[in-house]
């Protein structure tokens, strides 16, 4: 399967080992929520090579030296309510200190369009990397309006993190904004006929915080 320039497949070994836990019905609500978080953060080496970085000197215990560290607050992280939030833990535990902004849509479900209904984000968003989280890629438009919405707010270094993608949703957002980039652990077969990911691993939201 071949994909646009603009998006990273991971094929990891402890990546693939992870979601195959995570899709499994009798993996617990604890068990989800630890996965998706462990997941996101192997997923964040990759993802966040580029953030912003400058030089500073440090003293050891035997000299001074010159070293490379990230920039303070360039990184803004944005989880799509509400399965997104499972995410976010996953990023702060490579950068404690980054700042969350929120945007909420749900899908309609006779047109399986998104709805917004919420969107807080911190001072300055518009001058930082920031990172949209969202387990579930699967049809695409849910991500496409959250990034409209960014972009709309002056954002414009823009990456899309999630764990399990359908191919149209990939093909979606990829088209609709070419210039973000977008990094998935896995891509599945296809959407069923209620427009759920196949195999995938159910109601993300569902699983992580035990609501069915």
């Amino acid at each position: 399967m071949s994909f646009p320039k603009n998006v990273t497949v991971f094929d990891h070994p402890l990546i693939n080992h992870k979601i195959a836990k995570l899709r499994d019905k009798n993996t617990t609500m604890k068990e989800f929520r630890e996965l998706v978080e462990e997941i996101t953060t192997l997923m964040g080496f990759e993802s966040l090579k580029d953030i912003p970085t400058e030089k500073v000197i440090i003293e050891t215990p035997l000299e001074k030296t010159e070293q490379t560290v990230v920039v303070s607050e360039s990184v803004v992280v944005v989880p799509v309510l509400r399965a997104g939030l499972g995410m976010v833990n996953g990023i702060h535990n490579l950068l404690p200190t980054a700042k969350v902004g929120h945007i909420g849509l749900y899908r309609d479900e006779e047109t399986l369009q998104p709805c917004e209904y919420y969107c807080k984000l911190p001072v300055g968003v518009e001058n930082k990397t920031v990172i949209v989280l969202d387990p579930m890629l699967a049809t695409g438009g849910s991500a496409v309006s959250a990034i409209d919405m960014l972009k709309k707010r002056g954002c414009k270094n823009i990456k899309q993190m999630s764990i399990i993608a359908a191919p149209i949703g990939v093909e979606t957002l990829a088209n609709a904004h070419p210039d973000i980039e977008i990094y998935l652990a896995t891509v599945d077969r296809e959407l069923n006929e209620n427009g759920y990911i196949l195999p995938g691993l159910g109601d993300a939201g569902d699983r992580l915080f035990g609501t069915k």
